[in-house]
């Protein structure tokens, strides 16, 4: 007979026997003898039913923001309540699971640079990092050249696999069209420890910094960026194929570069945060850094890589307008 069943057993009213003295001869557990639970209330059935329906417009909404809506709605609940009702209706809110961070033990792991250092320029540093993106089948992974001042993007792709090759693609694009940056920092991914991504930095002469091992807050930018891409964008939308991926994600990219002012810069779009400083930059003869806004074509040119949509004009990064793709290793960031 199963623990189960024993529990079955134990009469808690009118029992010549004790609930405790029951448990001591069935050999259960008296903590896991409780009475049976009571029945959801209609309070409760309607705080769910509001739940459901603003988890279906809102699926990225976990038990807080939940009971901050609800409260909107004329039901003052606290956030274990939401977090009870939530279990109880099976709902979860979206958020990033997959670790795409997997070290190489082959891989030289470079010192945390950023501490304490005061970051007050453009192109002083440069981070990146490597996301995924759910599908409606399967997933994709993303990866960003963003400056540290700016939160400007300069280059990113999107890939269908985990490899080093799109993040050092994203790279050479972003040090071929804005310079370079005097520091270049990551996490310990093996896609940036890798020898063809520090090599790469190695040839233009940027230091590099990484982060330390389960310390995201180190490159605190651009987790913040994934978290407004996915909530804004990517869980909005279930993308069907990889062209709508890649023109869904290009259109909030634009956005985030053109239109999306930044209250911590004075409520300036990246975008004019980084060309505000261009000038400067570029004047100044001893500086190690470099300004390619001066020099960025106003027209587009075709992409050489050979993927669908091999000679169709591409748009400049910081506008961001991607076109339609199929399938391929790389499938991402429209050359400039």
């Amino acid at each position: 007979m199963s623990r189960a069943e024993r529990r079955g057993l134990v009469e808690r009213e009118a029992s010549a026997l004790p609930v405790s003295r029951q448990c001591r001869l069935l050999a259960v557990s008296r903590a896991s003898v409780y009475r049976p639970p009571a029945e959801i209330s209609e309070e409760d059935c309607a705080i769910m039913a509001l739940i459901d329906r603003q988890y279906l417009a809102r699926p990225y909404y976990g038990s807080r923001r939940m009971a901050a809506w609800l409260a909107t709605q004329g039901h003052v609940v606290n956030r274990k309540r939401v977090q009870r009702l939530m279990r109880l209706a099976g709902l979860v809110a979206i958020y990033q699971r997959p670790n795409t961070s997997k070290p190489a033990m082959a891989h030289k792991i470079y010192p945390y640079l950023l501490g304490g250092l005061s970051i007050e320029r453009v192109n002083q540093v440069w981070c990146s990092d490597v996301t995924y993106i759910p599908m409606a089948k399967g997933f994709l992974y993303l990866v960003v050249i963003m400056d540290w001042v700016s939160r400007a993007v300069l280059a990113w792709r999107l890939s269908n696999t985990l490899g080093a090759d799109f993040c050092v693609e994203a790279l050479e694009e972003a040090l071929s069209q804005y310079g370079r940056p005097e520091i270049f920092n990551t996490d310990q991914g093996s896609q940036f420890t890798s020898d063809d991504f520090t090599d790469t930095l190695k040839r233009h002469a940027i230091t590099i910094s990484m982060d330390g091992k389960g310390r995201y807050m180190d490159n605190i930018f651009v987790e913040r960026l994934w978290r407004s891409l996915k909530y804004e964008e990517v869980y909005l939308n279930a993308y069907a194929s990889v062209a709508e991926a890649k023109a869904g994600i290009g259109s909030w990219l634009g956005f985030y570069n053109e239109e999306r002012q930044h209250q911590s810069l004075g409520y300036r779009t990246p975008r004019q945060a980084y060309e505000a400083e261009c000038p400067w930059i570029c004047g100044r003869s001893a500086s190690p850094t470099g300004c390619a806004f001066a020099h960025i074509p106003t027209g587009t040119t075709a992409n050489h890589r050979m993927d669908i949509d091999q000679g169709e004009d591409r748009s400049n990064v910081m506008s961001v307008a991607p076109s339609a793709i199929g399938a391929g290793t790389e499938i991402g960031r429209a050359t400039p």
